[in-house]
This record gives structure tokens, C-alpha cells and sequence, in this order.
């Protein structure tokens, strides 16, 4: 409930102090954050999108090549990251614990399958044919087709997200972060991108009933690691991120409860995005199972 409070507030503040490193508009400050780092990036990405499939749908006619659900998810999923690092959240999340780990559950459990779905391969089509080929060339070098075939294998893709999750909540990794804007900008990057290859791993795998068993795998082991990994920051008896949670008592929180509070999101909340998914993948599997069952027995008795 406290922590429900303190966000409902703070979206309703019109102005807030700036916060020293990212760039805002208004003479006053605001609790919007612009920082070209994220905007550009964000901007680019959404505008190559955007042009590209109506491009596609152009030439190809609509929802051919992608479909509309498909552009639907992208949309959305790049609406969540501008949700995450644009609005007063982001400032939110740079003086609670546990508004910065909403952020970063915002990242990697929800925009980033959302934009794995979404086929951004279509960005492609914003660009001239001739740099297009060249870009789809670079794929099939060997060593890169290699490289990248060994990125997204399930294990390995799961290895490297678990690993980031891990790694920046060390204390003096995510310490770090806080503390110098060009670290918190590789922390959010490293959980994006390793979430992006997770993701592209489970979702987008082969497309046979092995696939959709392996993806409800990997999903449950991560949600075991990161949930065991909640469970830690819920349970300690003091805070190990000083910095992190210095201002908890200007929004009616304790160091200690504004741990805790982050903890218990990525334990429950995040969890439940993780189940969600192997659920529905599973369901996809078993469908898929029977269809396939179905199929077999119907050239068996066409056989007869």
C-alpha cells in the first residue's frame, strides 16, 4: 500500500528538483526525464518501425510480412520502455529501490518479448534496398551466423540474462550505477539487450514441440533465480544499497522497507510474468502436440 501511495503521488506532481546528469525541460525542472542516450535511441527505433512496416504492408499489402497483432506488440512494448525511462518513473526509480525495480522488471519481463514478438526485423525495410542487402549479408557471414546461433541458444541466452540480472545487484556494481550516469546507462542496456537475446531464444526458437518445452523450462528456472534472488532483498535485516535507498524517508519509507518493498516485486509480481508465459507457452505446446498426434493418426488410417 505504501508503496502504491508514494507512485500515485509522485505521477501527480507537476514539478519536482532536477536531477543532476539528464537533461529536462522547463525553467523549474520536471519529474520527465530526456536524456539523449535514452530519446534518440528510442526515437530511431520506434520511427524505423514504423516506417519500415508501412513499407512492408505497402508493397506487400497489410499485415503480410508482419501482422497487425505483431505491430501491436511492438508498439506497446516500445510504449513500456518510454513508460520505463521517460516518464516520472525513471526519476522515481533514481530515489527508491523499489521504483527502480519496477523499471527494470518494465524492461526486461515485459517490453522486451513484447518487441521480440513485434518481428523488429521490419526496421530493415526503413532503410535503402542496397543497405538492406548488406545488413541481411552480414548474417550470413559464417563466424557471425556461428556467433549468433550460439547467442540464442535457449541455455546459453538464459545463462548470459541470468548472469546480468546477478552481476549488477552486486552492492558495489549497482552502487556504481547510481553514482555515475554512463554505469547506470550499461546497467540498463545489459538487462535490455540480455533480456532481448532471453527472450529471442524462447520465443522465436525452432517451431516443433521440443521448442515450446524448452522455452517453459528456461522460463521456470528464471523465474526460480530471480524470485530466490527477491527473496534475499526481502529478507535481509538491513539495507546493501546505501545510496540506493537514502531517500526512502522522504517518500514515508525506511532503507530497510524500500528493500524489501523491491524485493517482493521482483520475487511475486515478476514471477508471476514468468509463469504467465510458460503457461502460455505450454498451452501452445500441448496444442501443438495433439494437432501433430492428430495428424499422424489420420496418415496412419489413410495408410490402412
Amino acid at each position: 500500500m505504501k508503496a502504491l501511495i508514494v507512485l500515485i503521488t509522485l505521477f501527480a506532481a507537476g514539478e519536482a528538483q532536477a536531477h543532476a546528469g539528464h537533461v529536462h525541460w522547463l525553467e523549474g525542472g520536471t519529474t520527465w526525464t530526456w536524456d539523449p542516450q535514452v530519446t534518440l535511441p528510442l526515437a530511431l527505433s520506434g520511427g524505423l518501425y514504423l516506417i519500415g512496416t508501412l513499407r512492408l504492408w505497402r508493397r506487400a499489402g497489410m499485415g503480410r510480412g508482419v501482422r497487425i497483432w505483431q505491430a501491436s506488440c511492438f508498439m506497446l512494448g516500445w510504449g513500456l520502455l518510454v513508460f520505463a525511462l521517460v516518464t516520472p518513473l525513471h526519476w522515481l526509480g533514481e530515489r527508491l529501490f523499489f521504483a527502480h525495480m519496477i523499471e527494470h522488471e518494465i524492461l526486461m519481463a515485459l517490453a522486451a518479448p513484447l518487441l521480440v514478438v513485434g518481428n523488429p526485423v521490419a526496421m530493415l525495410w526503413a532503410v535503402p534496398a542496397g543497405l538492406r542487402r548488406r545488413i541481411g549479408g552480414i548474417g550470413q557471414v559464417p563466424l557471425v551466423a556461428r556467433s549468433w546461433a550460439w547467442l540464442t541458444h535457449p541455455l546459453v541466452a538464459t545463462l548470459i540474462h541470468g548472469g546480468a540480472v546477478w552481476l549488477w545487484h552486486a552492492p558495489p556494481l549497482y552502487e556504481a550505477a547510481l553514482s555515475d550516469p554512463w554505469i547506470h546507462w550499461l546497467q540498463h542496456l545489459s538487462f535490455f539487450i540480455t533480456a532481448l537475446l532471453f527472450w529471442r531464444a524462447l520465443l522465436q526458437g525452432p517451431e516443433r514441440e521440443r521448442g515450446y518445452g524448452v522455452a517453459v523450462f528456461y522460463l521456470f528456472v528464471t523465474s526460480l533465480h530471480t524470485g530466490f534472488l527477491g527473496i534475499l532483498l526481502s529478507l535481509m535485516r538491513r539495507s546493501i544499497y546505501p545510496t540506493q535507498t537514502s531517500g526512502a524517508a522522504e517518500w514515508g519509507l525506511t532503507p530497510l522497507e524500500d528493500q524489501q518493498l523491491a524485493g517482493l516485486f521482483m520475487w511475486i509480481p515478476a514471477g508471476l510474468i514468468y509463469a504467465g508465459a510458460a503457461l502460455i507457452l505450454a498451452g501452445f505446446w500441448i496444442v501443438r502436440s495433439g494437432s501433430t498426434r492428430s495428424r499422424g493418426g489420420h496418415h496412419a488410417h489413410a495408410a490402412r
